[in-house]
């Protein structure tokens, strides 16, 4: 940053700036009314001394006269004396002035002209040091200083205003170097404190935000542990010798569990990943959600009887067609029918249901308010309930809401009447 471009830099500008031009319109106009009031003035003594000279002239004798007519020299005044036959005799541009006037009172350029019998005094009110003069010169310093003030101001004002927008930008730049722990000073003009409020705010949501991704890659970095060992276990007891015969098939299809489970997370870790990515694709297209729905049913009815978890469906009496895509929305369906039945015990009730919403709704222990809020924030629910009932991924339902959203729909979750949850799906209508 330049010093031009500086806060400080620009209000002591500003405050010079207004206040040259106050000084400027204050200047012009105290400058025209002292300039006119001196020259009244001026006009008004002019007059009088005329008077006074022309009782003189006409007493006095040649030598009085001259004595006279250098006096007022002295004062910057020229004497034109004015004969019988109105001739001139006197300076020349005095001469010149009165003959402009035709004799009489009046003003020529810069010149005053007071005529009398005998006599017209002229005196030029552009030189010399009246009264008029200096006092526009004072006003001139006043102005001067007043600038300086504006400046010294200006300059001391912008500083007391960036230094706390100063701190604020070494607090955010500290705060892009990884640490968390500073804190903005809240103070100065409301709106300067407000900025800082603000990187306040922001280094304690970043800070719940990675404590929360530490959680998170914490669980998923144990959800991959266990499926590797029992993988990397169950091989190496192949490897060695020490599985063979008829353990074999059931050590495969133990391997095969673990490692369709590996797959499945990994998968969806990287779908939630590029869920903001450009290249994530959505291939939208009207869908009959009647047809994809008893699809997924088929398949999910034989996975609760497995389990002894009683499956139902509820469709609508007439097909229901949205624009989506079909292989991202039972993706979605998938993860919350698995979610349900992992949550379901035994003679509890799993139900897919289509109306104007998809719902997948189940019988097991449920949620809590507060969990409702925070069920399709990643990781949330797996760092509560990983040791007291049966949890995924952790990012089952973070996926779901990145999809749905993704197709522009939306998804909610509540208590479900069967006494567990409920997750509810708006999809795009046709």
């Amino acid at each position: 940053m330049t010093a031009r471009t500086s806060l400080a830099f620009r209000v002591t500008a500003l405050c010079l700036a207004v206040a040259a031009v106050a000084v400027v319109v204050a200047g012009l106009v105290s400058a025209r009314l002292v300039l006119t009031a001196s020259r009244e003035v001026a006009r008004e003594a002019l007059a009088d001394q005329a008077d006074v000279v022309a009782g003189q002239l006409g007493e006095a004798g040649r030598p009085g006269r001259a004595r006279v007519v250098e006096v007022l020299r002295g004062q910057g005044i020229a004497v034109v004396l004015v004969g019988p036959d109105g001739a001139l005799d006197g300076e020349p541009q005095a001469v010149r002035a009165v003959r402009a006037t035709g004799g009489a009172s009046g003003r020529v350029g810069t010149r005053l002209v007071e005529a009398r019998d005998g006599v017209a005094l002229v005196q030029d009110t552009a030189t010399g040091d009246g009264p008029g003069r200096r006092l526009v010169r004072n006003i001139a310093l006043a102005l001067a200083v007043g600038l300086a003030v504006a400046a010294a101001a200006g300059l001391a004002l912008g500083r007391v205003v960036s230094r706390p927008l100063r701190e604020t930008a070494a607090v955010a730049r500290t705060m892009s170097g990884g640490r968390r722990d500073l804190r903005a000073p809240e103070r100065g003009p409301a709106e300067v404190a407000e900025v800082a409020g603000a990187v306040n705010s922001l280094a304690d949501a970043l800070a719940r935000s990675e404590a929360r991704q530490r959680e998170f890659l914490l669980s998923v970095s144990h959800e991959l542990r266990t499926p590797l060992t029992a993988v990397t276990g169950f091989a190496e007891s192949l490897a060695d010798g020490v599985v063979t015969g008829s353990e074999v098939p059931a050590v495969g299809r133990t391997i095969g569990r673990e490692a369709h489970r590996l797959d499945r997370l990994v998968a969806d870790l990287l779908d939630l990943a590029r869920l903001g990515a450009d290249d994530f694709r959505v291939d939208l297209a009207p869908v009959d959600l009647t047809a994809l729905v008893s699809a997924a049913a088929e398949v999910w009815r034989a996975r609760c009887a497995a389990k002894d978890v009683e499956f139902r469906l509820e469709l609508p009496a007439h097909p229901v067609v949205r624009v989506t895509d079909p292989r991202r929305l039972r993706q979605v369906l998938d993860g919350l029918l698995e979610n349900a039945l992992r949550v379901t015990p035994a003679g509890r009730p799993v139900v897919l249901s289509l109306g104007d919403v998809l719902q997948v709704r189940d019988g097991g222990p449920g949620l809590s308010e507060e969990d409702y809020r925070v069920a399709f924030r990643k990781g949330a629910l797996h760092a509560k309930y990983e040791r007291s009932r049966p949890v995924g991924t952790g990012v089952g339902l973070a996926l779901a809401h990145g999809l749905v959203t993704r197709l522009g729909g939306t998804i909610e979750a509540g208590p479900a009447p069967e006494g567990g949850a409920a997750f509810t799906v708006g999809v795009p209508g046709a």
